[in-house]
């Protein structure tokens, strides 16, 4: 059996995903030592009470992690649903590749500086490869 092509920019954006999350934790855990931050008895806390804590250019990493696990989840949804429904070729494969690309970007301006309205546009932008992509999927499934 032949591995779908729409399987490369899945697995593409969950290693940038392990990427940022190296990242977040080479940042975070020398920032929260200096911070003095007990994290073998800490109890009950969680990454976000670490914003108060910790300089607000660690936590944009741990902020990006967060979101590459929220919308990229339908991503590898609507990918599954276009290889099932075998339309995980052509226009579909480029759109896929452009969502990762626009991931990676709008990572690398979290990360990095930050700037809201710019990560607002590369947001904007891969929303609509995932609704082209579910609009896509709905035509082979209903169809």
């Amino acid at each position: 059996m032949e591995n779908s092509p729409l399987l490369q920019p899945m697995v593409a954006l969950i290693l940038w995903t392990m990427l940022i999350w190296l990242w977040m934790y080479a940042t975070r855990i020398p920032a929260m030592n200096k911070a003095k931050i007990d994290s073998v008895n800490l109890v009950g806390a969680k990454g976000g009470d670490l914003d108060e804590l910790l300089p607000p250019e660690v936590q944009w990493k741990a902020h990006n992690y967060n979101h590459l696990l929220t919308e990229p989840t339908l991503f590898y949804a609507i990918c599954v649903v276009l290889i099932l429904s075998g339309q995980d070729y052509g226009l579909n494969l480029t759109i896929a590749w452009a969502y990762v690309a626009l991931r990676v970007l709008h990572s690398l301006v979290q990360v990095t500086i930050n700037r809201v309205i710019f990560r607002f546009l590369l947001f904007a932008l891969s929303s609509l490869c995932i609704i082209a992509l579910a609009i896509h999927a709905a035509i082979a499934v209903f169809h």
